[in-house]
């Protein structure tokens, strides 16, 4: 049964064909790869509010592992009914507007609905550009015009635009509430939350390739923060010994999340998908320490020693996890057991004498 509700006609009607690529190139505003670009500037160039940056990285990942899960779950096709047909169009055109304004895979809920509410509202909320009103009426009339888009290109219906904005509001919603429970563990609940969600994304698309990818991708991500979190708890305190505590919880945290992706690196192939997971986990644990490091001569020479030893630490959990490593020890264990029993009964029979 068709979810639409003849929305397409009068909006595509209106839209002449030469303003095609117009609108094909105005839903970019909702796609990954400019969403990650957006995201990822304000980490790097928004130092006053790191983590508040860090909280957006966060939630973005979540959000590309909700709708991913969320797709599967459903399994709704697309529409299917294009603004134009694609030979209409100018040769030069064509290229760039089959890779803009076509879509595959399935339809509901909208993934751009969903990421642009996300991504702006969350932007919205935690840059200083303008007042807080302005910010929400921008980021309102963008999610808008995204789903306009999607509609006007024939990839979505309605009620997969409402759905996608819908779920991306309650998303924001529960998370706001735990980011306000746990002020100080911003970007820590962040992450988290993308691990979860990535798991959920792993769990329901049967280890689709996209869930795979975010899954080391939120992992590597949360291990970087932890890394950042931890040279600041350890500038935070007076005394050596008040960092114990907190060296060994974010170390905990961090070998935690770095583990899989190293063993994904060890055990499977390069070309592999599980191997390219763990290499975008440990790229983004770089690309999300990186800025912190270069602002902080302290936090660089805390860095080299916590890649030294975190570096140690890994090499000898990749040696644990090795099977030669257990059949060795198997086999020393059982040497041992047979020595102490040779003993025993030397001691036993001596006794007896």
């Amino acid at each position: 049964m068709s979810r639409g509700i003849g929305e397409f006609e009068p909006i595509q009607e209106v839209i002449p064909e030469w303003a095609a690529i117009l609108v094909a190139l105005l839903t970019q505003l909702g796609d990954v790869w400019f969403l990650a670009l957006v995201v990822g500037g304000v980490y790097w160039f928004y130092s006053t509010k790191r983590e508040d940056a860090a909280v957006i990285i966060g939630l973005t990942i979540a959000g590309l592992s909700l709708i991913t899960g969320l797709k599967h779950v459903f399994s709704l096709p697309r529409p299917g009914q294009p603004l134009v047909p694609i030979e209409s169009l100018p040769g030069l055109l064509q290229p760039l507007y089959e890779a803009t304004a076509l879509a595959s895979g399935y339809g509901f809920p909208s993934g751009h609905a969903l990421m642009t509410t996300i991504v702006y509202v969350s932007l919205a909320k935690r840059l200083s550009i303008g007042t807080y009103r302005q910010r929400i009426v921008g980021a309102a009339a963008i999610v808008g015009l995204v789903g306009l888009s999607r509609i006007a290109l024939g990839v979505h219906y309605l009620v997969d635009i409402v759905a996608g904005v819908a779920v991306g509001l309650t998303f924001l919603f529960v998370a706001e509430r735990l980011l306000a429970r746990y002020p100080t563990e911003q970007g820590t609940v962040a992450f988290s939350l993308a691990v979860v969600s990535s798991t959920f994304a792993l769990a329901a698309s049967s280890l689709e390739p996209d869930a795979v990818l975010l899954l080391g991708a939120s992992l590597g991500t949360f291990g970087g923060w932890q890394l950042i979190r931890l040279g600041r708890d350890v500038f935070a305190v007076d005394r050596p010994s008040q960092a114990v505590r907190p060296v060994a919880f974010r170390v905990a945290l961090a070998g935690a999340a770095f583990a899989p992706l190293v063993a994904a690196l060890e055990y499977f192939q390069l070309l592999s998908l599980p191997a390219a997971g763990g290499a975008l986990g440990l790229a983004l644990a770089v690309f999300v320490t990186i800025p912190v490091l270069t602002h902080s001569e302290r936090a660089s020479r805390v860095w080299t020693a916590l890649v030294f030893w975190l570096t140690m630490a890994l090499l000898g959990f990749r040696y644990l996890l090795r099977p030669s490593t257990w059949r060795r020890g198997y086999g020393g264990g059982r040497r041992l057991a047979a020595r102490l029993r040779r003993w025993v009964r030397t001691r036993t029979s001596g006794d007896r004498q």
